[in-house]
């Protein structure tokens, strides 16, 4: 890819460091692949080369990027990139078009997770977390039904999964919660792009909610395993 396809690019270095990072997490440039000189990138932005190397600084320190002397700036692959970074998180925070590779990455990541976490949740869940999670869920139930709606039912629906977390009341799982936040959004945003009904993600969604109040941790576990798989169907995962 070129830079003649990214966006334009105004502010100081930590806005080129956004702008550069979510091409890369969008997959325009792979792994393996020899990232633009210094002198190239400033050129193209009207920057100056100071404000372009205190860029790939970060983009580098995130594992974005590798930069050895006499090769030049490298891709990394992505086991490397740090995905739990808060910069990483921030820079991921409304990007809807993710590399492939990444949205499975990230899927498998709540696959694996998700579901002790709803577990957890259906054990430790106080009054207030009860009330976000139908509030949250109650906000699905009004917007699914709209097109025109869908972004503010992802709002919802991240909402949803937040509360999750933060129900579980284990210090970890709530801070991976913050964490992944921008990447569940975006995996939502782009599942919901994938179907035209959004019927069975609610059901789905229900009885994860059922299970949580009525504290059955097998059944949250089992409820937030059946969301997941309705999420791999949208995505194309599997069929």
């Amino acid at each position: 890819m070129t830079l003649d396809a990214l966006p334009p690019h105004q502010g100081g270095a930590g806005n080129l460091a956004r702008l550069l990072a979510r091409a890369l997490l969008a997959g325009h440039w792979q792994p393996g692949d020899i990232f633009p000189r210094e002198l190239d990138i400033g050129k193209h932005f009207a920057v100056s080369r100071n404000q372009v190397r205190n860029a790939l600084t970060s983009l580098t320190a995130a594992g974005l990027l590798e930069r050895t002397a006499g090769r030049g700036t490298q891709v990394r692959e992505m086991s490397d990139w740090h995905l739990l970074d808060p910069l990483m998180s921030e820079w991921m925070t409304g990007l809807v078009n993710l590399d492939p590779q990444l949205v499975r990455a990230i899927y498998a990541f709540r696959f694996s997770a998700e579901p002790v976490v709803a577990g957890l949740a259906a054990q430790a869940a106080e009054a207030e977390d009860l009330e976000r999670l139908e509030s949250a869920f109650h906000g699905m139930v009004q917007t699914a039904g709209s097109v025109d709606a869908r972004a503010e039912h992802a709002e919802y629906d991240v909402a949803f999964h937040d509360a999750t977390y933060q129900a579980s009341h284990n210090l970890v799982w709530r801070q991976m919660g913050h964490l992944l936040r921008p990447s569940i959004m975006a995996l939502i945003h782009r599942s919901q792009h994938q179907t035209d009904t959004l019927d069975d993600s609610i059901a789905r969604h229900r009885q994860v909610l059922d299970a949580i109040r009525n504290r059955d941790a097998l059944a949250a576990e089992t409820a937030a395993r059946e969301v997941l798989r309705r999420t791999a169907i949208d995505l194309g995962i599997v069929k």
